[in-house]
């Protein structure tokens, strides 16, 4: 299959800090890939790089055929951060019509979307309120239908079940899954490792590098290990050797 994300020895540096380092990734269309690794193994600043937020220092990085960031890649990829990237005082559906009229939606387009998204999320009924009421963990979720509203090709999602009870997290694992049917790729960055297991691909970063990469089955047998994090732990303490 085309490949979606493609880099080639990309670097990033925070002054002496290596945050990205000579990161080799290819993550293929209509596939959910999941970035894995502790806090500061650099999967943020991946993130960052790919949606065009971040220049990197250096090497080469290509989303859905052209440059991170090119006016003709923005449409088409949705980016949730771990930090909130919604209006604090604003109403639930202003927030979303806000972010789906950015990107050309209106109407019963905008609205049907908006109903599906929020049934997903357990936001329904909450459309009228100010988000500035809602819990941290129900701005989380509106902060991933204001990724998604427009549809996106490619979805950037960093964290995107952090403070989502594990009810809520199984609904959205089937809606993502429904979206790869439909033929959208997805990267994933999280800390979850039973949602690491429903990944099609894993890739384990640790200090900006790719250590390993794989299915999760593929990754449990060659650490040979029961569980996935097992398996990082022991690429990991090989790495790190």
């Amino acid at each position: 299959m085309p490949d979606a994300v493609v880099t080639k020895r990309l670097r990033k540096a925070y002054g002496k800090v290596n945050a990205v380092k000579d990161l080799d990734l290819t993550v293929s269309e209509g596939e959910i890939y999941g970035l894995i690794g502790p806090n500061g193994s650099g999967k943020t600043t991946t993130v960052k790089i790919l949606c065009g937020l971040l220049r990197p220092d250096g090497g080469e990085a290509q989303v859905l055929g052209s440059p991170p960031g090119s006016s003709s890649v923005r449409p088409l990829i949705g980016y949730m951060p771990q930090d909130l990237a919604i209006y604090l005082d604003l109403k639930v559906k202003q927030n979303i019509d806000f972010f789906g009229r950015l990107y050309g939606l209106g109407g019963k387009k905008l609205e049907a979307r908006e109903k599906g998204l929020l049934r997903m999320v357990a936001l329904d009924g909450r459309e009228d309120s100010l988000v500035s009421t809602l819990s941290g963990g129900m701005k989380h979720r509106l902060s991933l239908v204001c990724a998604m509203i427009h549809g996106p090709k490619l979805l950037f999602l960093d964290e995107p079940t952090l403070g989502v009870d594990p009810e809520l997290r199984f609904s959205f694992w089937q809606y993502l899954r429904k979206l790869k049917e439909g033929g959208v790729t997805a990267l994933i960055t999280t800390h979850y490792m039973d949602e690491a297991g429903r990944c099609d691909r894993v890739g384990l970063i640790r200090e900006g590098r790719l250590i390993a990469e794989g299915t999760p089955k593929e990754l449990r047998e060659s650490a040979g290990c029961e569980s996935l994090e097992d398996a990082f732990l022991v690429f990991s303490r090989s790495d790190a050797r």
